[in-house]
This record gives C-alpha cells, structure tokens and sequence, in this order.
C-alpha cells in the first residue's frame, strides 16, 4: 500500500480518441498509503458539439463546457498528479487512449508508467459477482454512487472499490498470491508487477483459519457435520392447527397465517404416509415453498428417508437453499440436512484443474479464468460452475476442467477434497435433496446418476415436467456445439488431442498391430469437418425451401418430413448423414485401437497422461454418441417428431436438429409415476376451468390413484386488479401483422403515458415484439422512458428484471421466459399488457404432431390440447402482475377473442374473479390514472 496510485474517470463525446473524440470531463482521486489525499476534477471544453446521447447519458451539455478550460489548460496538473504512480481506471485502456491523445496534442509527454484495471481485478477478486458493471460493483459493496457517468462520482467510487480490492488482495493465502503473479504476465494491465513489488508484504500473511494447503492449492476448509441426537416427541407431526401457529412463530415473529398453507402441509403429510401421488395448485401467496418444506422434514426424519424436491428453474433451488430451508430451520425442533444436487458436469475436478495450472501458453480468457478460480476455491464449498461468472472464453475453459466419469484411476491425492463425490456423500445422508427435472429424469433413463433411491418426491414448478421429459427424451444436434466437438480433436498440426495421443502412442512400440497411420486419421478428420459443414448447409437449405412463405420472420422452425417425402432437399441430407456416419464410424475404430493400446500401457503413464487418455476416451464417447443421434434421426425410421430450426441470418452458426416424442405420458407413467410411491407435483398453474384433466393426461396420472387439491391464493385479487379489454384494436387475426403492430405500439404509447412506465408487455412471438419496439422508438413518443426489450437489450432475463426495477420510467417487452418465473413485487410494476392469447402456432412442429396424434385417437385437438395449454401460459403470465398482498395492478388483453369467442371463457374462469371494464383506449387510460 506504500504506492501512489491515481485513479481517473473521464467523460468524453465518443469512443475513439483516433476519430476525434475529445474529452469533457476528467476526475482523478489520489490515493497514498492507503487512503484517498487528494481528488481533482474539472469539465471540458472539447471544442465541438456535444452529441445528444451522450448528454442524456452524463448530463453535460454545450452550455456547460462553454467556459471551460481546454485540456492544455489542465495539463500540468494532470501529470504533477501522475507523476511517479499507478494509473487506475475501470476499464483502464479507454480512459488511458484518451489521456494519451490529449496529452500529445497539448506537446506534453504521454503517460508511460504502469496501469492497473478495477475491471480486470474486480473479475478476478470476486469471481462470483453477477456484473463487473461499475454501478453494479458499488451496489454490491454498498458504496453510494448517486451521479453515475459523471466523471467525479465515477472517480471517487472507483477509487474506494479499488481500495476493497486491495484489501482482498491482501486477505488471500501466501500460495494463491504467488500462483496468482506468476500468471498475471497475460493480464492486459501491470497487476503482475504490483503483485511482485508487494510479495514481501504477503509472505508474512498467516493461512487463515478456514483455508487448508492441499497439494499445493489453497482450499476452503469444509466444516464439520453436527449430529442431531432426535428424541421421538421432537419428531411427532403437529396435527392441529394451533400447534403448527404456535411452533412457527417461535422461530418466525413475523409469521402471517395462511390457512391455504396449513391445509396444503397436512395434504401432503397424508400423501407422504399413505403413499399416494397428489396434485397440488397452489395459487400465488400460499406461501408454497414452507407448505411442503414443512411436511417434508418431518416425514423424512420419522422414516429415516430422504426426499427429493425437483424444480425447473435455478433460480428457485437457489431460494430453496439460500432462504427457505434457514427459515424452516429457525421452525423446526430438529436439525434439518438439505442439499442442492446437479448434474456432474457442474463440478469443478479440481485434479485437472491443478494440471492446467501448469500449463503456459493461455490465451488472455484462459488466464483471468485460471486467477479466477484460484481466489474461488478459498471461498467455495461446492465447486459448482453456477457460482463463477465466466466469460464464454471462461466457459471454453471450463469444459476442460469439469468433472466427468473416469475410465482409467482414480487419483487419490484428491479424493478426500473431490467436490463431485462430496456432493455424493452428502445426498447420501441428507434429509431433502433438491435436484432440478432434468437430472431427476436421468434417473428414470438409467445413466450413472447422483441422485440418492428415493420413492418420495416432490416437484415444484410441476408444470414444466412433461416439456423438460420431451426434451430428455429426444435428442438435438447443433452446428456450434459439433464444430466444437470436432475441433476439440483437430487435424495434427493443430496441436489438439489428436497431437497428443500420436505424442503418446509414439513412447510405446506397436507390437505387431495394424494401425491407422497418423495421416490417414488426419485426412479423416479434415473429410469429417468438411462433410459436417455441408451437412449443416444442407439443413440450412432444407428448411429455407420448406419456409419459403415465411417472409420477414428470421427465426424459423420446420418440421423435417418422414422418408415418405421423397423431396431432393431431403435426400440429400439424409446422404449427408449417411456419409458423416461412415466417417465417424472409421474415426471411432481408429480411436479404439489407439485407446486399447494405451490402456495396455497404463502402468507406464503419467498422472498428466492418464488425464490425457480420459479426455480422448471422454471425446470418443461424444462421438459415438454423435453418430447414434444420426443414425436415430436420419437413417432410422423412429417415432420421433423432427424439426430444424434456425435464425435465416447466420444459418449455418444457429442451425439446430431437434427430435422428440410428440407423447412422454405413457414413459412418464411407466418409468416414474409407478416406480415411486408418493410423487407430490405442484405449481400456482395446473388446472384449467378448475380442471386437473390436461395435466394428468399429458404427465400419464391415473384419476383413480391421485389426490387433486386446488388451494386459492390468499390475495383479494377484486380489490388488487382491474382487467381492461380495449375495443378499438382490429381483430389480431383480420389484418397484416405491420397492421396490428401500428394499433398496439399507439396503444402501448398512450398506456405508457397513463401509468408512467412500470409495464410488462408479453408477446408470444419474437418478431412481433421486434417490431413493435422498433415503432415505438422511432415514433420518438416515449423518449423519457427506459424501454428493456429481450433479444434486443443485452443481458439474462434476471439482468433485464434489475434494470427495469432500477429505472422509475421503465418499459420491459419481452417474450417466452418471462411469462412466468419473473417476480417484481410492489410499485415496480403497476401494468401488464398480454399482446395476444398465447397459442401456439398450429404449424409449431411439436404442437402440429401433438394435434395430430390427438385426432388419430378420435379426440378433439383444439379443447383437448391446444386451448389448455394456452390457458396454463395466460396464467402464468397473470401471476406476474400481484406478488403481495399489498401489490395493485391493471392487465390490459389487446386479444379480444377473449370476449369475442366462445372459448374465451376459458381464460376468465381459469384466473381468480376480477373486475373487467371494456371500452376505447383514451376512456380505459383516463380510468388507468385514476385508478393507480
């Protein structure tokens, strides 16, 4: 901490110091021995006009920087400050080709000292972070940064997260701060010599006492496990209602009663004891999470028993873990062990990672990903890849280093500290297992899985179950994820894992085997990757010729037609596939023998070779599995439903093949539902017109052997909602999609103007929403809002969520995922706007032979399939608008087949009784002011 450093932020009115952009603020905070001595700012005068967006987004203008110095009037005290110090900056290189332009121009020396970035560092020091973003990082070290892109309060904020930084710096164990130098020479910045300059200082840092030294890496020490002795009186069930009030508020004071929530705990402790399947709808409110946690942990303990909790999504295990079970703990007279299983994949081997190590020649990804993962493992207990936010260079990485069945040893060295087998161990003495769909059906499919036996199961976000067994149950191929396996391998001269098995094969004598020479196989893989580019082409074209009549749409999905179809577009992909089969089936043969031949050798490899031999044994068994998909959805005749789907504007790198059953009842039915005795699935979306019949006939759920109970949400919706219906849009099916876009974008504008902001508008199609943003922004009408669109505004889902909590004007378009799982409680959000009734289009692959197969068995396709699966999506997207009881909100259906038809009815009676007004737009936006 003995350096100087200075930290700058400028604003300037572009991005290109080369192109003349000019700087029209600088800021600098000084910092010596550790504290901030000096801060110095100043505005501009760039000598040109200051373009408008970059007003918007600093808040200087013209008349502002009208008077101000010009750089060269600032000159020497910009390099008095930087004299002799480290010159810090978030994104250290933008900030540094200003200076230096200005600086040059003024006839001054350029800056030549040494550089630190706060992006870089950051992404290195907390690898777990969700953004690097400035704003972000100060949020989350709960730094006040009121005037963002200014460059002042930008300086100064960077100068105290730079502080932090230090100061965890100095807080790492002695071997990662020296593992941590040696590979900070690929770094873009001077971190390596700021590290080296201060070794002295770390060598004298004691290991602290939750990290322990293992084979040379610093590790979080595990905790040790604390057995609960039970006493029988402990573990009895409160039957009553008075006795469950009266338990949970001992460990909750805030507790709010919920008799929807009582009887959906008691529903499930019956099930659990009388072994019986149930169905659960639990509306919004219920407070779901704590009615069956609740049930679960005493069951589990008096039977001794672990118990599975499958959820869709991510974000929900993680509530799961984080906050619902220490809640339930605070509850319960009882110790509780609950753990979060995932797929192997998930975790980090750290025996590979520790060879990588080693390795020198990284690219700049790999590097930061190295440091990365070394300040990770003095934080992490699970070793689980969702913890660390990577790059996708990162992520590339990653696939090295992940944990993955072995053929060959078991290296002992890390047995003990192997985060995979831990959470093996783990489950295995653990009361609730909380695992995602996917990885549960594993299960049913016999691969090597994790999960514990369980015969009692509950599965939250229950109405996803049969879409994630239809993806199981299928296969998909993709371009990008096939180029990669491929390359993976390589020719010989690129140095991949074809190089190093010919490096190994080359220590041991052939002894008398007829082998594939080392150029046969390279003229294999080059005829492969050739014959996989013009497989994918041909994909690219079949589905172009069958989408011939979707003008104007670039996302498409087509339906690959049965070997009936005698198409040219079709045979020739299926020679294609033929061809890429043969190829792959000859690489495999020359694979085994290389392989057998090694395995033979194993006594004379390495650790570090044996490694090598799992990762070529790892990619054969990709490609075998590559070429049973061909062989399955190309040679064979299956039953599956088969489709392409494709972006029109980059064809080849987003072309995927996708094959699933068009039914998973019957696999469902046999393979899990009897297999288990008590499976409980539950989600706020399961009936339709207060009928559980859709579901348990798609999920193969017999009527005579499971329990159906609907609990409605404690909310009083009639109070908390209004439904709007506007009567003055045309009817979404009579004019041209350009048509319909120019009615709702007016509608949206004078909504928008009504509610300032705070909306959720849903789409069931992607182009719609595209052009329906790009009128509004074009029309100019809502300039001061902030308008969040998916696929457009970059980010995760959760990323658009913040950022439209963040702003007080906002306006999020989205489409798909955020129809349900999106939860912004309170204010945030005040209106939401349903584009459309959310059927899927009939010429939908999967909904197309889903309709079919219904007819064939002389049922009705429309009631029976496509109008409640419609039903389930409209409300989920209804659920997103009231998440507490104090939340109000207005929904507004551009659709008027709601009221128009028939079957619109069906929607109304599926979501509680609310309110509902119809009329033109100016009455229903005078109505909105007043109402909100």
């Amino acid at each position: 901490m003995l350096n100087k450093f200075v930290v700058i932020d400028l604003e300037t009115t572009g991005n290109s110091p080369k192109k003349g952009d000019k700087i029209i603020q600088f800021a600098a905070v000084v910092i010596e021995n550790g504290t901030i001595t000096e801060q110095f700012s100043s505005l501009v005068n760039p000598q040109k006009t200051i373009p408008v967006f970059i007003e918007e987004l600093t808040g200087i203008n013209d008349e502002m920087v009208k008077d101000a110095p010009l750089f060269t009037e600032i000159t020497e005290k910009v390099q008095s400050l930087l004299e002799g110090a480290y010159f810090v900056a978030h994104n250290v290189l933008f900030d540094l080709s200003f200076l230096q332009e200005e600086l040059l121009q003024a006839g001054s020396e350029g800056f030549y000292g040494s550089v630190l970035d706060t992006v870089e560092m950051a992404r290195i020091l907390f690898p777990t972070a969700d953004s690097y973003k400035l704003t972000d990082l100060a949020e989350k070290e709960n730094l006040t940064h009121d005037r963002p892109h200014q460059a002042d309060s930008d300086a100064l904020v960077t100068a105290e997260l730079f502080l932090i930084l230090l100061n965890r710096l100095s807080l790492l164990p002695a071997i990662t701060l020296k593992q941590l130098t040696h590979l900070s020479g690929g770094l873009k910045s001077d971190l390596q010599l700021f590290l080296e300059e201060m070794e002295e200082t770390f060598e004298g840092s004691p290991i602290l006492e939750s990290i322990e030294i293992v084979n040379d890496m610093a590790l979080r020490k595990t905790a040790p496990k604390v057995i609960d002795i039970l006493n029988k009186e402990k573990v009895k069930y409160p039957e009553s209602e008075t006795e469950k009030v009266e338990m949970i508020r001992t460990g909750l004071k805030s507790f709010i009663k919920r008799e929807g929530q009582f009887k959906m705990m008691d529903t499930i402790y019956q099930s659990l004891q009388h072994s019986r399947h149930t169905l659960i709808e639990a509306g919004t409110g219920t407070g779901k999470s704590l009615g069956y946690l609740l049930p679960l942990a005493y069951f589990s303990k008096q039977n001794n028993q672990p118990i599975i909790v499958s959820t869709h999504t991510i974000q929900l295990q993680e509530q799961l873990l984080n906050k619902e079970i220490p809640l339930l703990t605070k509850i319960l007279p009882f110790k509780i062990e609950a753990v979060l299983l995932k797929g192997r994949h998930q975790y980090l081997n750290l025996e590979k990672f520790h060879q990588m190590l080693m390795d020198e020649n990284d690219n700049y990804d790999t590097t930061l990903t190295k440091m990365q993962i070394l300040v990770w493992l003095t934080e992490t207990e699970t070793g689980d890849r969702d913890e660390l936010n990577l790059s996708s260079g990162g992520q590339l990485f990653w696939n090295k280093i992940k944990e993955e069945p072995t053929v060959l040893f078991e290296d002992k060295g890390w047995q003990e500290r192997d985060f995979y087998q831990k959470a093996k161990r783990n489950a295995q003495s653990a009361d609730i297992i909380i695992t995602n769909h996917s990885l549960l059906l594993s299960d049913i499919k016999g691969e090597s899985s994790i999960l514990p036996a369980s015969d009692y199961l509950v599965i939250d976000e229950g109405h996803h179950l049969e879409k994630v067994a239809s993806r199981f149950f299928g296969y998909s191929l993709d371009y990008l994820s096939t180029r990669l396996l491929l390359s993976q391998f390589g020719t010989y001269e690129q140095k991949q894992l074809f190089y190093e098995m010919e490096q190994l094969t080359s220590r041991f004598p052939a002894s008398g085997k007829t082998l594939v020479t080392p150029s046969e196989i390279n003229q294999l893989v080059l005829d492969l990757q050739y014959e996989m580019d013009e497989f994918f082409k041909l994909m690219a074209l079949y589905a172009k010729t069958k989408a011939a009549n979707k003008k104007g749409i670039n996302r498409i999905k087509v339906r690959f037609a049965t070997s009936t179809d005698a198409g040219r577009e079709r045979k020739a992909l299926v020679h294609s596939a033929e061809r890429l089969s043969f190829l792959l089936k000859d690489l495999l043969s020359a694979l085994d023998i290389r392989l057998n031949w090694l395995k033979a050798e194993k006594a004379c490899l390495s650790v570090p070779d044996l490694n090598k031999v799992e990762d070529i044994s790892g990619f054969a068994a990709e490609l075998d599995e590559l070429r049973n998909i061909l062989i399955i959805c190309f040679i064979k005749d299956s039953k599956e439903v088969k489709w392409i789907e494709m972006d029109t504007r980059s064809p080849q790198n987003v072309t995927t093949f996708l094959a699933q059953p068009a039914t998973v009842a019957e696999q469902l039915k046999e393979k899990f539902f009897q297999t288990k005795k008590a499976v409980i699935v539950t989600s706020a979306t399961l009936s339709v017109n207060r009928s559980f019949d859709y579901i348990m006939r798609e999920m193969g759920l017999e009527v005579s052997t499971t329990v159906q109970v609907s609990i409605p949400s404690p909310f009083i919706y009639r109070d908390q909602v209004q439904l709007l219906i506007p009567d003055d849009l045309p009817e979404i099916n009579s004019v041209s999609l350009e048509e319909y876009v120019a009615s709702i974008a007016e509608h949206i504008i004078t909504i928008a103007e009504a509610t300032k902001g705070r909306m959720l508008i849903l789409f069931t199609a992607y182009d719609m929403l595209k052009k329906t943003y790009e009128l509004i922004k074009e029309s100019g009408f809502l300039n001061e809002y902030v308008l969040i669109a998916q696929g457009i505004s970059s980010g995760s889902r959760s990323r658009l969520t913040r950022n439209f909590q963040r702003y007080e004007k906002a306006i999020l378009l989205g489409t798909s995922s955020f129809w349900e799982g999106v939860d912004i409680p309170g204010e945030d959000l005040s209106c939401l706007v349903i584009v459309r009734l959310p059927f899927s289009p009939p010429d939908e692959p999967l909904t197309e032979a889903k309709c079919q197969l219904i007819v064939q068995q002389g049922r009705n396709a429309f009631s029976d399939y496509s109008l409640p699966e419609a039903v389930l999506r409209f409300k989920q997207g209804f659920g997103r608008l009231i998440r507490s009881e104090t939340d109000r909100g207005v929904m507004i259906v551009f659709d008027r087949r709601i009221v128009t038809t028939q079957y619109g009815k069906a929607f109304l009676q599926s979501i509680p009784q609310v309110p509902i007004k119809k009329g033109n737009i100016l009455e229903m936006a005078e109505f909105i002011e007043k109402w909100l």
